[in-house]
């Protein structure tokens, strides 16, 4: 019995140590990651507004970025900030029932002074949906909210806060907002999906480069410019910026995990979408610098902007490069 004790001893504060210094470790990897994200928006930014002046970052999820020691108590990064146009947020008051982020909502309440906060809520309760918009718009947020049936941003709510006929030229204008990334999943041919969305009188509509595995054109786009009470309205594309799907044009045949090297892990919850080494120069390639590269696609069809999704998997991945 004293043999095991003494062996206990000397193991568990080695034991201790060694899981203090690899948690250490993990998180100056992962800090080191939020750095390469952060420096990726701004090279999308530079790139995009150089080819269109005037074109339209808004980053989803991961806000700390936001902040110079991507801490959401540490001080605002002006010079990140200066190369967006916006910020959205998920689930930021709901998540199916009511659950407040506070430190999230502490962080963009510092924000929202210097850039438009957008937050789509998930609530499992219409009767949820008036108090989700009331609560976002009393900080100065624009909302939307997706029901217990839209998920997957697959359909176009009854609600419109806000809803006017103004000309809208810039995100600072904006006053509401459609997210419909899956709305074409709803509909056989394209006509049918682009009349769905100019019935509508959203200020900012965000959707999907494709329609099936066809990419919008300029036509398509020009035809959602304006709301159907005649005022004008920015349209902004979809992209994933964290990882990798399987339907997307790029994707080949014999890709699979850790094939190329930049698909690193598997997305909880999404069997045909993968985490990326966003940093890796072959992802940075398909998503941009080329005709065939994904926002280059969105600039050519004519979109005011990209909303980048998935800037939050640095959370997950390390930098170890």
């Amino acid at each position: 019995m004293k043999q095991i004790h003494a062996v206990k001893k000397y193991i568990f504060p080695f034991l201790f140590l060694s899981i203090f210094f690899a948690s250490c470790s993990k998180e100056k990897r992962s800090y080191r990651a939020g750095i390469k994200m952060k420096e990726w928006i701004k090279e999308i930014s530079n790139y995009t507004k150089q080819k269109k002046p005037g074109f339209i970052i808004i980053p989803q999820n991961g806000i700390e970025l936001a902040t110079k020691e991507l801490d959401a108590n540490s001080e605002l990064d002006m010079d990140y900030l200066n190369h967006i146009d916006a910020l959205t947020v998920e689930e930021l008051f709901y998540f199916n029932t009511f659950s407040p982020d506070s430190e999230r909502l502490a962080l963009l309440d510092r924000l929202v002074s210097h850039k438009k906060i957008i937050v789509s809520e998930m609530v499992s309760n219409y009767h949820d949906i008036p108090h989700a918009y009331q609560l976002n718009m009393q900080h100065g947020f624009i909302p939307f909210v997706r029901g217990p049936n839209n998920y997957m941003y697959e359909y176009i709510p009854d609600t419109i806060v806000q809803e006017n006929n103004d000309n809208i030229e810039s995100i600072q204008e904006v006053r509401n907002v459609l997210y419909y990334i899956g709305g074409s999943n709803k509909f056989t041919n394209k006509e049918d999906y682009l009349e769905s969305i100019r019935q509508t009188n959203f200020d900012l509509v965000i959707i999907d480069l494709f329609f099936n595995d066809t990419p919008l054109n300029s036509d398509d786009i020009k035809a959602l410019r304006h709301k159907k009470n005649g005022g004008k309205r920015l349209v902004i594309a979809y992209v994933s910026i964290g990882s990798a799907e399987r339907y997307r044009y790029y994707w080949k045949n014999n890709w699979r995990l850790h094939h190329p090297c930049f698909i690193r892990k598997p997305y909880p919850g999404y069997p045909d979408e993968y985490y990326v080494k966003f940093w890796d120069n072959e992802w940075k390639e398909i998503i941009m610098g080329s005709e065939n590269s994904y926002i280059d696609k969105i600039i050519q069809a004519g979109f005011d902007g990209a909303f980048l999704d998935n800037v939050e998997v640095y959370y997950y991945l390390y930098y170890d490069e």
